[in-house]
């Protein structure tokens, strides 16, 4: 015998239960538990299951609230399945028209195999209790909060002239923001004098600057001082909000450290082998992030669901015999997504077999982005497949000769290269395509500038009546 158990899940408010039979008649339903084990000690006795019946727990991915719940289950050795919202509202809508309940969800969620039992796949992943899932994308967070940082530096700095800028470099290693974070304001900055700024400048880049740089940063500091006049800024206010931003940026960059340390312990787990750094264009971080956010590649039942995961797929919307392919559908997982756009572009530059695919795609009318969605979808099918059956990446030349990296660098160099005007021709389509889609008035300079020609306004003429 089969039972569904529908189940609603709340983050903070009681979940709420709704038992179901093979044909969908409800045994009873309302039951609220909470995610302790006490609570669902008692909500399994309500099951009174016999030995040979199989239960399938059905759920939408709540937050996180639904892990611990679909953890406690598989070990009872129930099947869980999620239920995308989507597709829980619509059985809704079509069950009742009136105002969303609970109680009516559980229902609802019990009664879903009968609708559409194909679409229900077991779900076995840890999900977001997977170290390597929740690290990757904690990194990634941490990253662009201190871009934003770095971005605020750039603006910041611009107001002390381009000298300190020149001086102090833009990728705003440890000795920069050390600088920065001390002696910002460039009169404290010349207090300081040259052989004491050397010497904090060895001990914060361990010996990467030395008399050079002081000298830069103190020439760097006159000349702040001369373009501004003695009544032109406060440099002592501005110092301390660039020394604030620069503390933030060392807490984040030593945070962004100790994550990596963390990635690269919890990658060598995830795949012992390197099966997926071996792939050109993937680094320690982006096969991180594949292995965190895909999990256990034999989960997907096929390749072309591992690519529809990834949302580097085309929309397709049919009917009879046309077919139109719109944009990717961006469904799935933004990081991985992210992440593996980066790597197509540097593995275009090392694979044969893909370089030769981006010269046709951008020969095609298509842009640089548009190609390169195309690259990262199929390096994900080769990455999944080697992941799967535990082979490495094997680089090939377009014959399906094995070649080494340094091969591949120079066969792609040679013969498969976009020429200039090709990409310029891809621009300016891409451009004209935007400008297209734009709505209301055209593109100006600024707000009140004159327009080209007329406005198209619909005026009523009352006179003509």
């Amino acid at each position: 015998m089969k039972l569904t158990l529908g189940v609603d899940v709340a983050c903070r408010a009681a979940h709420q239960a709704s038992l179901a039979g093979v044909d969908g008649t409800l045994v009873w339903s309302g039951r609220k538990f909470f995610t302790r084990p006490a609570d669902l000690e008692r909500l399994w006795d309500d099951l009174d299951l016999d030995d040979d019946c199989e239960l399938v727990v059905v759920m939408e991915p709540t937050r996180n609230a639904w892990v611990p719940l679909a953890s406690w289950f598989r070990r009872r050795g129930a099947k869980v399945v999620l239920v995308p919202t989507t597709q829980s509202a619509d059985l809704r809508a079509y069950y009742s028209k009136h105002t969303k309940n609970d109680h009516l969800d559980s229902k609802i969620l019990a009664r879903l195999p009968l609708l559409h039992p194909d679409g229900l796949r077991e779900h076995t992943d840890t999900g977001p209790a997977a170290p390597l899932r929740r690290v990757v994308k904690q990194r990634s967070s941490i990253v662009k909060r201190r871009t934003a940082i770095f971005q605020r530096l750039d603006a910041q700095l611009e107001l002390l002239g381009p000298a300190r800028y020149d001086a102090l470099g833009s990728n705003y290693g440890k000795a920069a923001l050390a600088v920065l974070a001390r002696y910002a304001d460039p009169t404290a900055l010349s207090k300081l004098g040259h052989a004491r700024l050397t010497r904090f400048l060895i001990r914060h880049s361990r010996g990467a600057w030395r008399d050079t740089h002081a000298t830069a940063l103190l020439a760097a500091a006159r000349e702040s001082v001369q373009l501004w006049g003695s009544e032109g800024i406060d440099f002592a206010e501005l110092g301390a909000d660039i020394a604030v931003e620069a503390e933030q940026a060392q807490v984040l960059t030593e945070q962004i450290e100790d994550l990596d340390e963390r990635i690269a312990n919890l990658y060598a787990e995830a795949d012992p082998d390197g099966v997926i750094a071996s792939a050109p264009g993937v680094g320690p971080v982006t096969s991180a992030v594949i292995a965190g956010r895909i999990g256990d590649p034999h989960r997907f039942t096929s390749l072309a669901v591992i690519r529809a995961y990834s949302g580097l797929v085309p929309k397709v919307a049919q009917s009879g015999l046309s077919e139109h392919r719109g944009g990717l559908t961006k469904a799935g997982d933004a990081l991985m997504r992210e992440a593996l756009f980066a790597a197509a572009d540097q593995a275009r530059k090392t694979d044969p077999q893909l370089a030769a695919k981006y010269v046709r795609l951008m020969n095609s009318d298509r842009h640089h982005d548009s190609a390169l969605c195309h690259i990262a979808a199929i390096l994900l099918t080769r990455i999944a497949t080697c992941w799967r059956t535990n082979t490495p990446y094997q680089l090939r030349d377009t014959d399906g000769r094995p070649i080494t990296e340094t091969e591949g660098r120079d066969i792609v160099r040679e013969h498969h290269q976009v020429d200039r005007q090709t990409r310029i021709n891809a621009a300016k389509k891409r451009q004209s395509q935007r400008l297209k889609n734009r709505t209301g008035r055209e593109q100006k300079e600024s707000q009140s500038a004159p327009a080209s020609r007329p406005a198209n306004t619909n005026s009523t003429n009352t006179s003509a009546a």
